[in-house]
């Protein structure tokens, strides 16, 4: 979410006629779009800060800016005296529902006069605006902002406002200009994707409308909240051969008790009867969650209850996280009485329980052929390419003339817990077939994209 609102930035920034640099010593301007999620996440801002203190002090006029989440959290810390030198930094402080001011941020910050702009918005979905990107394969799309979930844990909804859609018609066309430049994948994002809509249209008629402008071009989303997914959604993503056969769907705990503190609003039953019926209706649907250890009062039994709820459903990853308390959240006020070293415990074995799960299900794979759409080079070696299976899963195979942008058919030599190694079968590569425009009805690009 923070790379496509990134692309927003840049794309105000271009306007206002600004360009990009690869250099930081050449840069007028640093900006750093950040996460509040976890703890951790805002530690490593604090050290980029501290690097570019020592830019500041080489490059006097250089102009640094905190944009996202983090700025809209930290907002006061950020720009007193409480945060280690920390104001002395920051020139610019931009919430992620103020954007559009941040050309006039930086003209006063050039003039010497710090800026703070962090009110949230009920209405703001920068739908107008195309997001600056280079081409590319992959390409994410910020279908909605916000949340009105209020998870006990989560700040989401205190740095990004409450839940509000984008219009189906102008995400429709964001593919459509996204086809023309000959990217092959999308990603539609959302706090919770479930929960959009424009109108009458909800997010399974979304998947269609988008899954339709380009039949080669894959479709992926994420999150999806295990309340609001509907067997119509479910049903949507069978019947699409370009919808990808992978959902992420965060459980977060096996406990009841703990679900109930974390005001998740289902319980594993009906978590349990999800994942039935997802995997009823796709057959061969790659699943992968969230799971927190160490929420406050979490007790050996809750923690027990959700590695067997990852035995009986087997997940195919996951992201896995020792609780941290997030200010202005409800668990924030409850007692964060789970030790350091138990939590430490607790996420070694969730860790270890799905990284033995998950080479279970891709030593399983060996032999098979899987489609796989090349992205970019591997980052081990410069003789392979790397791609993704319709299901998610990370493939390195030898470059064998093919290109990114191309699906090829692989077969799977062998596996880890998070990458399958294969080789391109012959005369594999799939020609891209792209949906033919009408002449009476031409397909244009928004402005500032040339198609």
């Amino acid at each position: 979410m923070n790379v496509a609102d990134s692309e927003v930035v840049k794309a105000l920034l271009s306007g206002d006629g600004h360009g990009l640099t690869d250099s930081i010593e050449d840069a007028d301007v640093v900006l750093v779009n950040t996460c509040s999620i976890r703890e951790n996440a805002e530690q490593r801002v604090y050290g980029r800060l501290g690097e570019f203190k020592k830019l500041k002090a080489r490059k006097p006029g250089v102009v640094v800016g905190l944009l996202g989440c983090m700025a809209e959290r930290l907002r006061e810390r950020l720009n007193g005296d409480k945060a280690n030198g920390v104001g002395q930094i920051v020139d610019v402080i931009i919430g992620p529902d103020e954007y559009r001011k941040v050309g006039v941020l930086l003209h006063k910050a050039w003039h010497g006069e710090k800026g703070v702009a962090v009110q949230l918005s009920r209405v703001e979905t920068y739908d107008d605006i195309t997001p600056l990107r280079t081409d590319g394969v992959s390409a994410w799309i910020s279908v909605m902002r916000g949340c009105d979930k209020f998870c006990s844990f989560c700040v989401v909804p205190f740095t990004r406002g409450r839940e509000r859609s984008r219009l189906l018609s102008t995400i429709v066309k964001e593919v459509e200009v996204l086809s023309l430049r000959g990217f092959k994948e999308v990603t539609l994002l959302g706090q919770n994707v479930n929960s959009y809509r424009d109108g009458d249209a909800d997010f399974a008629d979304l998947l269609t409308a988008v899954a339709g402008v380009d039949r080669s071009i894959r479709v992926r989303f994420t999150t999806s909240h295990p309340q609001d997914m509907s067997e119509k959604l479910i049903r949507t993503i069978a019947d699409h051969s370009n919808i990808c056969k992978y959902i992420h769907l965060p459980v977060q705990s096996g406990s009841d008790r703990i679900l109930e503190l974390m005001n998740r609003t289902y319980g594993s039953s009906h978590y349990m009867r999800l994942v039935r019926s997802v995997r009823d209706a796709i057959p061969g649907v790659c699943l992968s969650t969230d799971i927190i250890a160490g929420f406050p009062t979490e007790t050996e039994d809750d923690h027990r209850l959700t590695l067997e709820l990852m035995e009986g459903i087997r997940f195919d990853g996951a992201f896995m996280f020792k609780y941290s308390p997030r200010e202005h959240t409800p668990a924030h006020n409850m007692n964060d009485d789970v030790p350091g070293d138990v939590k430490s415990r607790r996420i070694d074995e969730i860790i270890r329980l799905q990284k033995s799960i998950s080479d279970e299900i891709n030593q399983g794979l060996v032999g098979q052929a899987m489609e796989v759409l090349v992205e970019n080079e591997s980052k081990k070696s410069p003789a392979d390419w790397q791609g993704r299976t319709d299901g998610n899963k990370t493939v390195i195979f030898p470059k064998d003339g093919t290109s990114p942008g191309h699906y090829v058919t692989v077969s799977i030599r062998r596996a880890n817990s998070a990458t399958l190694f294969g080789a391109v079968e012959p005369q594999s590569l799939r020609p891209v077939v792209r949906r033919m425009l009408s002449k009476e009805s031409p397909m244009k690009a928004p402005a500032g994209i040339a198609a």
